[in-house]
């Protein structure tokens, strides 16, 4: 099974599209993984010819394009409309796939499953696989209260950003492992992101006072790519996804971040293909 590594735009807004591709192309990525800007016309015409570009020479290069809504007072229906929008809107862009932040924590399980069910049709209609991130403030924000949509839903395909689901229960997870197993098998595309207990981000994995938490993490995503080995999958992304301040634990008053977000993204990525290839 070939792993590819996708580098984040989380961080790099600064960038222009050519820019950024270049930054990609030269730090040896296969993919790019974004959040398209909230104003289209003057940014994605832009990314999407460099893509272009790129896939003239690397046919195969992946483009996942990321689904958030914004922050508001909807009713379910409201979002769900908001949803289908912008999803319709990405696939239209032919992306590998879609990560969707999908739902909300504080909706009941059936309007979860109202929001599920209609990303499920736009995949269906469009032949563009749509993937559901394990996110605080989705529906899928804690592990054991994710199995119902998992067996409701037994298709679903997730990101897993495993981070978060040690944040909301402030652990390592160590007394759900059972369930974890439950998840992994749905787990189609990782967020290599090292988090702790109190957030979803520590300041540097390698740092040796992080050490237990990298290797607990590691074992996670090898035990994640070994299933998906096993299940005879060709291809498998990761995306090494630390973030920029405030997810970047930052210093007091002047805000100087305690790491720089891509020289770590990109350590990660050689870490990564050092440990699972």
């Amino acid at each position: 099974m070939k792993i590819n590594y996708c580098c984040t735009y989380w961080g790099c807004e600064q960038d222009s599209p050519n820019v950024f591709v270049d930054k990609v192309l030269a730090a040896g990525y296969e993919g790019i993984e974004i959040s398209l800007p909230p104003t289209p016309e003057t940014f994605t015409p832009h990314f999407l010819k460099e893509l272009e570009g790129i896939r003239l020479n690397k046919p195969n290069f992946i483009f996942i394009a990321q689904h958030l809504t914004s922050p508001g007072t909807d009713t379910v229906e409201q979002y769900i409309r908001k949803m289908e929008k912008n999803l319709l809107e990405l696939t239209s862009y032919n992306p590998t796939f879609i990560n969707s932040h999908t739902g909300k924590d504080f909706y009941s399980f059936d309007e979860n499953c109202s929001v599920i069910e209609a990303a499920l049709n736009i995949s269906q209609k469009t032949g563009v696989r749509i993937l559901h991130e394990t996110h605080r403030g989705r529906f899928s924000y804690h592990a054991a209260s994710l199995l119902p949509y998992l067996q409701k839903f037994p298709e679903l395909e997730l990101v897993g950003d495993l981070s978060h689901f040690c944040t909301v229960s402030e652990s390592l997870l160590a007394d759900q492992q059972h369930i974890l197993q439950e998840i992994i098998p749905h787990m189609a595309h990782l967020h290599a992101r090292v988090g702790h207990e109190q957030g979803p981000q520590v300041n540097n994995p390698f740092a040796p006072e992080w050490q237990e938490h990298l290797a607990v993490f590691l074992a996670w995503w090898k035990e994640i790519i070994n299933h998906r080995k096993n299940t005879s999958k060709e291809l498998f992304t990761i995306t090494p996804e630390f973030g920029p301040a405030p997810y970047m634990p930052a210093m007091p008053f002047t805000q100087e971040p305690l790491s720089n977000q891509w020289e770590l993204n990109c350590t990660m990525k050689d870490y990564l293909i050092n440990q699972l290839n």
